[in-house]
């Protein structure tokens, strides 16, 4: 947007006739937000995923007949136009992302255990291409009954497309050979981990996923070649004390490379973690409140700052990043939106 001010998109759990997926801006000197326009169209926007250009946003709609839809952003104003809208086959889809060239979407579905691929077409439509349905349980009755696909994503070279089944404990690479997900390896993570969400470390080596139902964060070492992690380390979400909740949502670590972030719904919290340069295993450092309820998701942005989205309480919170230590200070802005659980930043975080 400018030197002053970063635009980012917030995905909501509203209903289709309310505005679900909102554009803001923050102000990099200050970090005050403000809603610069939203749409409606779409139910439960639970994620948001932009291409490379930042001329297509994609989302999810996390409903029982789950659906993804496709936009064109307006280069003058930000507003998004419908370009298409696609079943997914499956329930509650929670995740979308796309392929690092931009060529395929990916989805995971929740609640059915599908995972879809689809083709980007040249003005921005998605054709179906593959849909990979995953089975099993875990040792966990009430989480784990089945597979429960909670994140899907490519490695940085763009060789495998990686899956969190947080029902089943592993994460699934698979190979995308045109279009189709074709099965490659399995990585097992401890039984009721629940593995979520995922980040990789700017120099390729390492890899970072956070657990849900067991509160924890896996430091790996990453084969790009082969396609396969080994777990290095494992460490709390929380507070020394503090009770598992069962609850672990997001991480993220800086594009520096020194600093990690975890959030936690149980104590509403962000963990920051320092990052051995030498051997990327984690060093917890604090744990800062959200001042709200839920912090399903949270961003990186440039100019040092960091937001979180806190669902149940309807707002988003900004903070300031210590350059030196990582340490995050509130900025004292918050901002209302209507159930927040995705943030996307239109800029990416480069510094």
């Amino acid at each position: 947007m400018s030197d002053q001010k970063s635009l980012f998109y917030t995905g909501t759990y509203t209903g289709a006739d309310e505005q679900g997926i909102f554009l803001c801006s923050l102000d990099l000197h200050s970090g005050q937000m403000e809603i610069v326009n939203g749409m409606d169209g779409i139910a439960n926007a639970s994620y948001l995923a932009l291409n490379a250009d930042r001329d297509r946003l994609y989302a999810v709609s996390e409903t029982d007949e789950g659906e993804v839809f496709a936009y064109a952003v307006d280069g003058e104003t930000g507003e998004l136009h419908l370009l298409d809208r696609k079943p997914t086959q499956g329930a509650a889809p929670c995740y979308i992302s796309l392929t690092r060239d931009g060529s395929h979407v990916l989805v995971a579905n929740y609640s059915s255990g599908h995972v879809n691929a689809y083709k980007v077409l040249e003005g921005g439509e998605l054709e179906p291409a593959s849909v990979a349905l995953h089975s099993g349980s875990s040792i966990n009755k009430d989480r784990q009954e089945a597979a429960h696909p909670h994140s899907v994503f490519q490695d940085p070279e763009g060789k495998y497309v990686l899956v969190c089944d947080l029902g089943l404990d592993e994460i699934v690479f698979y190979r995308l050979e045109e279009g189709k997900l074709v099965s490659h390896h399995t990585v097992k993570t401890a039984p009721g981990a629940g593995p979520r969400h995922f980040d990789f470390h700017p120099s390729g080596k390492w890899a970072y996923g956070i657990n849900e139902l067991d509160d924890t964060v896996n430091v790996y070492a990453l084969d790009a070649q082969a396609g396969d992690l080994k777990i290095l380390q494992t460490l709390s979400t929380l507070p020394e004390g503090a009770a598992s909740g069962s609850a672990s949502a997001d991480i993220h670590i800086t594009p520096c490379g020194r600093f990690l972030y975890a959030s936690n719904r149980s104590d509403d919290s962000i963990g920051l973690y320092h990052v051995d340069a030498e051997t990327g295993l984690l060093t917890a450092v604090e744990w800062v409140s959200t001042n709200g309820k839920t912090p399903r998701n949270f961003a990186v942005f440039k100019g040092g700052y960091l937001l979180a989205a806190n669902q149940n309480s309807s707002t988003i919170v900004s903070y300031k990043i210590d350059k030196a230590s990582g340490r995050l200070t509130p900025t004292g802005y918050v901002l209302e939106v209507p159930k927040p659980v995705c943030i996307v930043p239109v800029t990416p975080c480069k510094h």
